[in-house]
């Protein structure tokens, strides 16, 4: 039960985006999948997972200004 509760309390919004992804394209999913992946199993994973988490962030922002 502990288990699952801090899986849930950290991963909710990976949890939120693979099923609305899932549900609407399915190569979105294999993408995030490569994603954690190789952020999961390279020697700079850490890093990796950064530079994703800004260029997200970046295209989110780009999407929202005109």
């Amino acid at each position: 039960m502990l288990h699952g509760a801090d899986c849930v309390g950290c991963c909710w919004m990976l949890m939120a985006l693979l099923f609305v992804g899932g549900v609407m394209n399915l190569l979105w999913i294999v993408a995030l999948t490569a994603l954690v992946t190789v952020e999961k199993l390279a020697p700079h994973g850490r890093w990796i997972g950064r530079f994703a988490g800004v260029a997200l962030i970046a295209w989110g922002a780009a999407l929202l200004l005109p």
